[in-house]
């Protein structure tokens, strides 16, 4: 491996250990020549994924591409480059794993923003700001806002907008109702145990 400071081809490996979510190796490395340390990253190679574009042109997912964006956002804030390194890994790991073979840009924009927010929230607006293209500050309050009150939606899915949904413990069945049966006012829950007791 080429020391990306000298040149020099005598380095060797000091450190290794796995990344999250565990799809790469991360290497540190120390050139031999000029003392100087560097970090390699070893991933299998990936299956293709297309993004598709607001306008509806596709193109291929580019990690790079991604992990620019991600930094340029991080710019003097406290996110270390490996943070960013393990971001870009988490977001390709999370669309490749719906298995449809691309993913909207759209959704991975939400799903940088939402690890931004996470790492560091003040990186996360400032990346909201460029992403979303804001013109007034009321829409960057309301950003504020969404990002603290919705969870991310998967490939596919709507935001949570508070609309009651199946699963929602307030609006769950309550019990079957107690259906009468033939003789008498008897349920047939009580019917069904009275059958089963006897030999």
């Amino acid at each position: 491996m080429r020391c990306p400071n000298c040149s020099s081809t005598a380095t060797k490996v000091v450190d290794s250990r796995l990344t999250e979510p565990g799809d790469a190796v991360r290497r540190r490395r120390e050139c031999e020549e000029c003392g100087g340390r560097f970090t390699t990253y070893e991933r299998p190679e990936a299956p293709a994924l297309t993004v598709v574009k607001r306008n509806g042109r596709r193109e291929a997912f580019d990690r790079q591409k991604l992990l620019r964006g991600l930094s340029r956002a991080a710019n003097k804030r406290p996110i270390t480059d490996t943070q960013l390194e393990e971001l870009a890994d988490r977001i390709g790991a999370q669309l490749r794993s719906a298995g449809t073979g691309e993913a909207d840009a759209e959704y991975i924009g939400e799903l940088a923003l939402r690890g931004l927010a996470d790492l560091d929230p003040v990186t996360g607006i400032l990346f909201a700001s460029v992403y979303r293209q804001f013109t007034d500050l009321s829409e960057l309050e309301a950003e504020v806002r969404r990002i603290k009150s919705e969870p991310v939606a998967g490939p596919g899915q709507l935001a949570i907008d508070g609309t009651p949904v199946p699963s929602d413990p307030s609006r769950s069945m309550g019990p079957s109702p107690q259906r009468p049966v033939r003789g008498g006012n008897r349920t047939a829950r009580a019917t069904r145990r009275d059958n089963a007791a006897r030999p």
